[in-house]
């Protein structure tokens, strides 16, 4: 039966190899040029563009309702003008 010394050795040669893996080191390359690559991009987070679009959609009903407001106050005052002309 192989001693504590022996097992200890081969632990740390499986980790040793296991660090110099080549698929680690390509791993970690293509992390750090994704990485480099992605913050020269203009990009926003999920929960930033989350929060954006539900701004975008309530000033979207906004617009609406005042578009409606603006159309009911023309209505109204193609009326009034209608009726002062008549007089």
């Amino acid at each position: 039966m192989p001693g504590p010394r022996i097992l200890d050795e081969l632990g740390a040669k499986l980790s040793e190899i296991a660090a110099s893996n080549p698929a680690r080191d390509f791993e970690k390359n293509a992390k750090a040029l994704l990485g480099s690559a992605f913050s020269k991009l203009d990009l926003v987070t999920r929960e930033e563009f989350d929060v954006q679009r539900e701004m975008l959609a309530h000033t979207r009903q906004k617009l609406a309702e005042l578009e409606d407001r603006v159309a009911a106050l023309e209505s109204e005052l193609t009326r009034v003008r209608t009726e002062n002309d008549a007089d």
